[in-house]
């Protein structure tokens, strides 16, 4: 048995990863047990056709490495091909939204650097989970209910995720056999045999712009994370084409002594000018870490949902992980490709359809990502895993955890629960939970402020770790999720 534990927005992915870590797997085993089972239970946030971002420490090291598991445009993605089918700009759902699945190569790369039991037995309980059922919940209903009216649109997709209850009985037989391919033929099985091309088949029949080569080539990337000093503590987050920096720039602009609505916006049109892909353009890091940067530029208001699970977990070792994986949209592209019961993701809704953007649409390109787990180190050694779910308000919602924590040294489970806000996508309105300190009075002295009901899911399912020593952690998981930490003592 090894002695960790594990926080995530749903209970069972909490139980599937403590009971990994039970077996005698390690925190990056557990992790990506839990992920594949929010795979199956949360289909509204995540899939195995999304992407995957993670930050891990391993035990002995001196710093995190990141592994950036994002999948790329296809290889016919031009923005004259969007164009000539009628676009004016890159459309929200559809086949042409549908960019490479990067996870379940991510999940490969993690557990062949750093995991100790193989993928047959960390996406098992997943693959059981999806042939026996799940009780749906609240959450999932609403989003259900709430999708029905496009989802309908592809039979397939309305045929596995019709509206229903809160208690009821969900199965997806089709996703428990194809996580048994995964764990039986590995990477290669499911980038180049009957997954692969139960994809493409998907994406060619609706005249998307993803082939089979593009399927072929994918890889993760390890990168070394961004870190940068703040207080007594070293933060960490990963680089483009994350958005990464952009959470470091609001942390250094609050610093700074900027108000909310200040730090956003800059940190947001610095965003605009110079994330993407940097195998295509290279952001310049000092731009966001120096908070008086400042850009003429507007913010892109395009409004973005983001549904995103996020997870984080230890173990007696030293093994810290902060794991963040996704669908994109709400049930992503709304496509599943037929036999997998796999939602494909519709990240490729990130790009633009203008020459001059930096985030142009261009082939085998990988977009501007807004998900962004992160960590932060004290006197050398891995403090605190964080992050949430949250769309483009991730960045604005991760920082307000990491204050929590550092700034105001709260129990890892109110940094989380506390009352947050969010500057929406116009630059302009602040939403703020109703039981955040002194909202009422600032809806009544401000018009811009719009009162959210308390706990509500728009801002963001977050967790958090922090490690006292070996052996000893305090977590906390969000209530506005399903979800709960685990303990392995």
């Amino acid at each position: 048995m090894t002695k960790g534990l594990i926080a995530t927005p749903h209970h069972t992915a909490s139980e599937v990863g403590a009971q990994i870590l039970r077996d005698g797997g390690n925190a990056i085993d557990a992790a990506i047990a839990a992920d594949a089972v929010l795979c199956v239970v949360y289909p509204h946030m995540t899939s195995v056709g999304g992407d995957l971002m993670a930050i891990v420490w391993a035990a002995g090291e001196t710093s995190p490495v990141g592994l950036i598991g994002a999948g790329r445009s296809g290889e016919l993605a031009t923005i004259d091909a969007v164009r000539s089918r009628g676009f004016d700009e890159m459309p929200a759902r559809g086949a042409l939204s549908v960019t490479v699945p990067g996870t379940v190569e991510a999940w490969g790369r993690l557990l062949e650097r750093f995991g100790s039991v193989g993928l047959g037995a960390v996406l098992e309980p997943a693959a059981a989970l999806a042939r026996e059922g799940y009780i749906i919940s609240p959450d999932l209903s609403e989003h259900l209910m709430r999708a029905a009216d496009w989802l309908v649109r592809e039979q397939s997709a309305f045929a596995l995720y019709p509206p229903m209850e809160a208690g009821m009985l969900l199965r997806n037989a089709d996703l428990g056999t194809t996580l048994r391919d995964i764990a039986r033929n590995g990477i290669n099985g499911f980038y180049r045999g009957d997954v692969a091309a139960a994809i493409v088949a998907a994406i060619k029949q609706r005249e998307g712009l993803v082939t089979s080569q593009d399927l072929a080539m994918h890889r993760s990337q390890w990168v070394e994370p961004i870190a940068f000093p703040y207080r007594d503590v070293v933060v960490y987050q990963l680089p483009p084409p994350t958005v990464g920096l952009t959470a470091a720039s609001i942390a250094v602009r609050l610093e700074a002594g900027q108000d909310f609505r200040t730090a956003r916006n800059a940190s947001y049109a610095l965003r605009d000018r110079y994330i993407t892909d940097p195998d295509f353009a290279i952001a310049p890091t000092d731009a966001f870490l120096d908070p008086h940067r400042d850009l003429a530029g507007r913010v892109d208001a395009t409004p973005r949902a983001g549904d995103t699970i996020y997870l984080c977990a230890a173990d007696e070792q030293g093994n810290v992980v902060s794991l963040i994986q996704s669908v994109a949209y709400d049930f992503g592209s709304g496509i599943v490709a037929e036999g997998t019961g796999m939602l494909l993701q519709n990240r490729g809704a990130y790009f633009k359809l203008d020459p001059a953007h930096v985030n142009r649409l261009e082939p085998r390109k990988r977009t501007m990502h807004t998900l962004i787990p992160a960590m932060a180190a004290r006197d050398g050694r891995p403090w605190a895993a964080f992050g949430t779910m949250g769309g483009e308000r991730q960045p604005q919602l991760q920082v307000q955890v990491l204050r929590n924590l550092v700034n105001e040294g709260l129990e890892p489970a109110e940094a989380v629960a506390r009352p947050r806000m969010a500057i929406l996508v116009d630059g302009q309105t602040l939403a703020v939970e109703a039981d955040y300190p002194g909202a009422a009075q600032m809806a009544r002295a401000d018009r811009r402020v719009k009162l959210m009901p308390p706990k509500h899911h728009s801002f963001g399912h977050a967790h958090a770790i922090v490690i006292d020593g070996p052996s000893q952690w305090r977590a906390g998981a969000d209530p506005r999720s399903d979800g709960a930490v685990e303990y392995v003592t």
